[in-house]
């Protein structure tokens, strides 16, 4: 609820309008950044009468009136009226009315052959879909996680861990008793944070609960961009699983859609008549692939109107990060598109300069008024300086989806091991770029989807294998320098592809080897925590060096992780087929006992149980460059973390 100071005139008490003419001002350049506040339904007060005061831009409206249950959905009897500014803005308060009604815009075109009832675009909640109505809603609620917004800065800082569990809320579980329903927001907030806690994964990030008309884009055809869906509650109800999240200790990362928009008649598109949010010609306003509208970045108010919900999600939610989705489909005006589709910029050049200086306002106003969050790119090539600062002439994002050390990465765990020494190099060409940018590795909903098939289902062998590749694919990944995505299901194997209609597999964790495997995740990531080599110089080049990374013949790579502090230093090794390696020689800089700390093929994680018995002691003879070595034993098809033992002297 917008609370807005009042002030006396001739003993009556009266509100103020929420739109002032600094606001238009801001609004017409581009850089407003509340709009949910000024536009809208906003429930106040007004000469002594409870109602709610209105607000759209339809600039090129004939007329807009608000229709309702409270007015029997009738177009002429509550009109609204344009400001005389310029702004293209209509207002009005109707009174009576209070928190719940349900109410749409019905907008004649000044052509007068146009009209069409919409959604409000800063609408904060929603009818129950398929019905599309907006809702006036009150967003009060008392916030009960006040320690972790406190030392949230720490926990999304660049030298922290982060190991994100990607969540698709309509379908991680389901009630199969109930016809197959999804769990409501406030049903799925203690079963979540107690499973992500229990894994140990630092954050979830949420696929778009923005409201969307059609449940099966997963959230991506996003009407609603200050609405979380009701599919699964009120405001207040997603607001509590946030909170609940934050109280275990659990960062909350959102999915958001600003590359495009349906073409939904209640929505966005051909909003008053005319291409307002989005381009008018098609080459530049319709996305060929995703069959959906594309904004117009140049405008000012659309990147005002973007920006505030943005900010939105921080302010009112409590949201620690937004990942923005399709960044590459936004930079580039080809995008998807051959030759003779597209239009070139002002230069004749592909780059969208609109969606460029957007992307950099964007990130600029995030980290101006919410310091302590992040935001994340998923963009899928080779754009330079995603992830730097503006000032630098980066776009300005925290960090950077890397998809292609995720594409070479799965190519080469697809591949029968006896074919991999022909493939070594896609394991190590991800090190020369790697510290280009602050990269997040993926491997998200995208991966298992759409005929691609689950994890456990690409790796190659007998399910033995299948699992020991899989155990071998989130070790090295967390110990390669970046910070880590998982998407659901796969921290236990899920054999079925991912389907949004349907629960996660949850039954196959009776079978041994899925539920090895989630023990192997739960430890795997409580040594990510406690081991800072693997997580404060992730985007330092001095936070990784090679051992060895020439042993094709063999499919065994072997590096050092290291932190601040010399002793804090990781050694991880991995070995990419199913034979076993004895008197495996790996150099080390430091003489002593090394532990080892972690072991994927340890019998409680479904392996064969073979390993050093703890530790090896390291001999004085050179190896690798180094004046010391190991001699170890590698397990089939497994990654082994060692570490100097306290005590140790020398310097890895």
């Amino acid at each position: 609820m917008i609370k807005t100071a009042t002030q006396q005139t001739d003993g009556q008490q009266v509100t103020p309008n929420p739109l002032s003419e600094h606001d238009i001002f801001l609004f017409k350049e581009g850089t407003h950044a509340r709009l949910a506040e000024k536009l809208g339904a906003h429930l106040i007060h007004r000469d002594g009468q409870q109602g709610v005061h209105f607000a759209v831009w339809a600039p090129n409206a004939a007329a807009v009136t608000v229709i309702g249950d409270f007015n029997g959905w009738d177009k002429a009897s509550q009109p609204l009226k344009a400001r005389a500014d310029g702004s293209g803005v209509w207002e009005g308060f109707v009174p009576e009315i209070g928190n719940g009604e349900c109410y749409k815009y019905h907008i004649t075109s000044r052509e007068g052959n146009h009209q069409v009832d919409k959604a409000d675009p800063c609408g904060l909640f929603s009818e129950l879909p398929p019905r599309t109505g907006s809702r006036v809603w009150d967003l009060a609620y008392t916030w009960n996680d006040a320690e972790w917004m406190a030392r949230r800065k720490a926990a999304n800082a660049l030298d922290a861990p982060m190991s994100i569990y990607e969540v698709h809320l309509g379908s991680w579980r389901r009630v199969p008793e109930e016809d197959n329903r999804s769990l409501s927001y406030r049903e799925i907030a203690p079963l979540l944070a107690d499973h992500v806690r229990e894994l140990g994964f630092t954050h979830v990030e949420l696929m778009p609960v923005t409201e969307h008309p059609f449940f099966g884009s997963w959230g991506y055809q996003t009407t609603g961009y200050f609405a979380p869906t009701s599919r699964q509650g009120t405001p207040q109800d997603f607001m509590a699983l946030v909170d609940h999240l934050h109280q275990a200790g659990i960062g909350v990362i959102l999915d958001w859609v600003p590359s495009h928009f349906p073409s939904d008649e209640h929505g966005l598109a051909y909003f008053d008549g005319t291409h307002l949010y989005e381009h008018a010609d098609p080459r530049q306003g319709f996305h060929p692939e995703w069959k959906s509208a594309i904004f117009n970045y140049g405008r000012n108010e659309v990147r005002a109107f973007l920006i505030s919900s943005a900010l939105f999600w921080l302010d009112k939610y409590h949201i620690d990060g937004l990942r923005v989705d399709g960044v590459a489909s936004m930079l580039y005006l080809d995008y998807g598109r051959k030759e003779g589709e597209w239009i070139p910029n002002e230069h004749g050049g592909r780059e969208n300069l609109a969606a460029m200086q957007f992307l950099r306002t964007l990130n600029e106003a995030v980290y101006r008024d919410h310091p302590d969050t992040l935001t994340i790119a998923e963009e899928s090539t080779a754009w330079p300086m995603v992830s730097r600062p503006t000032y630098a002439g980066g776009l300005g994002f925290g960090m950077k989806w890397n998809m292609g050390w995720m594409h070479d990465t799965l190519k080469y765990y697809q591949l029968d091991p006896v074919f991999r020494k022909f493939n070594h190099d896609k394991l190590t060409f991800s090190i020369w770029y790697a510290f280009t940018e602050n990269f997040v590795l993926p491997l998200s909903h995208d991966e298992v989807v759409h005929g691609k098939g689950s994890l456990i289902g690409k790796m190659p062998g007998d399910e033995w294998q299948q699992f020991a590749n899989l155990r071998l694919l989130y070790g090295h990944m967390w110990a390669h320098p970046g910070k880590n995505l998982l998407f659901m299901g796969g921290e236990f194997g899920q054999r079925r592809e991912w389907q949004h209609d349907e629960s996660l597999e949850w039954h196959v964790l009776e079978y041994p080897l899925h539920a090895g495997l989630q023990r192997w995740m739960s430890d795997l990531n409580r040594c990510y925590r406690n081991e800072p080599a693997l997580y404060e110089k992730d985007f330092s080049g001095d936070g990784f060096s090679w051992v060895d990374f020439r042993d094709w013949e063999e499919s065994v790579i072997t590096f050092m992780r290291h932190g601040h502090r010399p002793e804090d230093s990781v050694l991880v090794v991995c070995n990419f087929t199913p034979v076993v390696r004895h008197n495996y020689i790996v150099g080390v800089s430091r003489g002593g006992y090394w532990q080892e700390i972690l072991n994927s093929d340890v019998s409680l994680y479904g392996g064969s149980g073979i390993g050093n018995l703890g530790g090896v002691e390291a001999s004085p003879v050179a190896a690798q460059g180094h004046y010391h070595s190991l001699s170890l034993i590698l397990p089939p098809l497994s990654v082994m973390y060692l570490k100097p033992a306290a005590g140790n002297g020398g310097t890895p």
